[in-house]
């Protein structure tokens, strides 16, 4: 370089300024703002998302002026520590800043090719799935995906040259803390420190509460305007922000730790249900899984001629209401109004309670499965997971139903998005869902395709809310008998609902006819997950919730089964969590000690649930007080009334329970969830 040269370079130089202090406060917020628009894209900007929601796309940020919601600043918060903690920790804004960007570029990809191909967005479960699996991970990128990366890749490029630019043009360089003598050094050593401890333990903090229905971070996301969305993990990231979403559900508390929780106690409580079902099975002659058996949870299906202060024209369920009277059957307790399938799902599944769960757990399915390592279901006792099939109608991503139900150990689960495609896809009139007709078809294929025992779980869509006059030439109306007319919306949505509630009774009929023709022993347990949430009027009046909450229920067995006919004891009322001991019962059949101690445990209280309440349900939290028991004639008990058995039961409900969710799995190599050797 000759002295002319350099003469200029010193020139330029001595123009360029440091730049002050505010723009740099103005470009944190600048940059932290692109890093969060750059992961809400990553939820949104794929074919699979309608971006019409008020809720997402720039409606994520328009919120906060039309619904004075503040997720946006909750989330530009979180990524703004983040962003702070690697600016401390470089101390310089212009390395920094791109590595920030980077890490938000790189995550919204991930999100974007998880949403692609599951339709679901980056769950905590996921982070084992790295540790396990992750040199399968090229296996999980979608058609097309170079284009994508390519266009990460530019658009970090882009960004990258922009930070270079400013860089060049900025004298100081993004220098934040700069030392002119050692003691200033230090101190501002110190600074650092303090700004990457405090914001990281705050972080720390907040990731691991934000979950936990009361603690401070839960209530800061809830004031905020988070809105936890847990049916659908892909909307709950684009309403409330992947990283609120994320870390909400990194660390919810599932249960307290019952009182003398231990090795030893498991011991002991395995012990006295193996005696029982010792007991239990002596009186039994019939194998649980030498007959195949279906569990039908039928969506939103109840009667709703039970509807307090409605008047209907015409019987709804007249084909159930039969079958009910000859087999074992009776008023099922939902813990949900309007929504929550997949909990009650989950209880008859499981065995497990929600009662027994905190009341920060508002949904399993999302919450606690995808990260257990022990999840025993009934199916699993029919073997190898060839013999357990899923049917479901509709998106295989709804309460990450695909990855938890190869998690319970099926085989195939067959819905509308696949991998597995449902064969019949009919619909009826202008409703959006498949019909339960086509539902039972595809079942039925599945029950035809083998001689062997199966169990297979179906969950219907007919009839989910909401009802806009789908069905032409309806002959049913519904009115008020409060006094008070039923409103223009709510009368249309009954009087559809009644007219869909009517054809799963036909079809439901038909469904147990073609169960008949077959040579093979099945048991059907059919089940309303809960009622639909449109009774606007009788739902206003709090001594209604009971009502509100009981469906019907029975259990079926066709004319293969030595069963059929028969009728269970205390089966007036239930809830989904003793299916599986009230199968046992009705089939004759032998138990597990899970099974004997959920048998006595419905011996003494029919039907338990988390406190109810009458509106459509939220996913925030579990309401508050007493759970809800019935005893055999369906009136509520109190738990300061439960006698010394009925007590010990509920204590050895939460032991076994806890056991098997969040403590130590003890209950697994005591053979507790085993049948008897044939």
């Amino acid at each position: 370089m000759d002295n002319q040269e350099h003469e200029v370079e010193i020139t330029e130089k001595s123009k360029r300024k440091p730049f002050p202090g505010w723009l740099y406060g103005v470009l944190f917020v600048l940059f932290d703002a692109i890093g969060v628009g750059i992961l809400e894209w990553g939820v949104t900007a794929t074919s699979r998302v309608k971006l019409s929601s008020p809720t997402i796309g720039w409606g994520f940020v328009s919120k906060m002026w039309t619904d004075l919601n503040f997720v946006a600043v909750l989330n530009l918060l979180l990524c703004g520590i983040v962003y702070l903690i690697l600016l401390m920790i470089s101390n310089r804004f212009w390395v920094a800043t791109p590595i920030y960007l980077a890490l938000a570029i790189i995550i919204a990809v991930v999100e974007h090719f998880k949403i692609t191909i599951r339709y679901e967005a980056v769950i905590p479960s996921d982070l084992s799935f790295l540790k396990s699996d992750a040199g399968n991970l090229m296996s999980f990128m979608p058609s097309g995906a170079q284009w994508i990366i390519l266009g990460a890749v530019a658009g970090f490029l882009v960004l990258l040259g922009l930070c270079l630019y400013l860089n060049r043009i900025d004298a100081r360089h993004g220098r934040m803390f700069r030392a002119a003598d050692h003691r200033t050094g230090l101190a501002n050593a110190a600074a650092r420190i303090l700004l990457v401890i405090i914001p990281a333990g705050f972080f720390g903090m907040y990731a691991m509460q934000a979950g936990t229905v009361g603690s401070w971070a839960n209530t800061l996301s809830v004031a905020m305007g988070d809105q936890s969305s847990m049916w659908d993990s892909v909307y709950d990231a684009q309403r409330n922000g992947p990283v609120v979403s994320f870390l909400r559900q990194l660390n919810p508390k599932v249960m307290e730790k019952p009182e003398g929780y231990s090795e030893a106690t498991m011991k002991q409580v395995a012990k006295r249900y193996a005696k029982a079902a010792e007991s239990i099975n002596a009186k039994r002659s019939a194998n649980l899984n030498d007959s195949t058996v279906v569990y039908v949870l039928s969506e939103s299906f109840s009667d709703p001629s039970r509807v307090p202060g409605l008047k209907v024209n015409k019987d709804s369920m007249p084909n159930i209401r039969k079958i009910k009277e000859n087999t074992t059957s009776g008023y099922m307790l939902s813990s949900g109004y309007g929504g929550g399938t997949a909990n009650l799902e989950y209880m008859g599944l499981t065995g497990m309670s929600m009662a027994n769960f905190d009341s920060s757990l508002s949904s399993p399915y999302q919450q606690l499965v995808p990260g257990q390592h022990w999840t025993p279901t009934i199916n699993q006792l029919w073997g190898a997971p060839k013999n357990s099939i899923g049917v479901h109608p509709y998106e295989s991503s709804m309460y990450s139903r695909a990855i938890n139900y190869k998690k319970f150990g099926f085989s195939h689960f067959y819905t509308l998005t696949g991998p597995d495609i449902i064969s019949h896809q009919d619909k009826l009139g202008s409703s959006p869902y498949v019909s339960d007709e086509a539902a039972y078809k595809s079942t039925l294929e599945e029950l035809k395709k083998t001689k062997s025992n199966q169990f297979i779980q179906l969950i219907t869509m007919q009839n989910h809310m909401p009802y806009h006059d789908w069905y032409p030439n309806n002959e049913f109306t519904a009115q008020s008998t409060t006094g008070t007319a039923l409103g223009k919306t709510e009368q249309e949505s009954i009087q559809t609902y009644q007219k869909g509630a009517a054809i799963t009774d036909q079809e439901t009929e038909k469904f147990l006819k073609q169960l008949d023709k077959i040579d093979k022993p099945i048991t059907v347990v059919f089940y309303g997950d809960h009622l639909p949430g449109i009774y606007s009027t009788a739902s206003e009046d709090s001594n209604n919730s009971l009502a509100l909450h009981l469906t019907d229920y029975f259990i079926w067995s066709n004319k293969a089964s030595s069963s059929q006919g028969n009728k269970a004891e205390n089966s007036a009322y239930t809830s989904p969590n003793f299916f599986m001991a009230q199968t046992a019962e009705h089939m004759n059949a032998k138990v597990s000690p899970f099974i004997a101690f959920l048998t006595q445990m419905h011996q003494k209280i029919s039907a338990m649930e988390p406190p109810v309440v009458n509106q459509i349900q939220g996913w925030q939290r579990i309401p508050e007080g007493q759970s809800l028991y019935l005893d055999a004639s369906g009136k509520p008990m109190a738990a300061s009334d439960f006698d010394k058995k009925t007590q010990r039961l509920v204590d050895d409900y939460k032991l076994i329970q806890y056991d098997i969710t969040t403590g130590r799995n003890y209950l697994k190599s005591l053979g507790f969830m085993d049948l008897p050797k044939q």
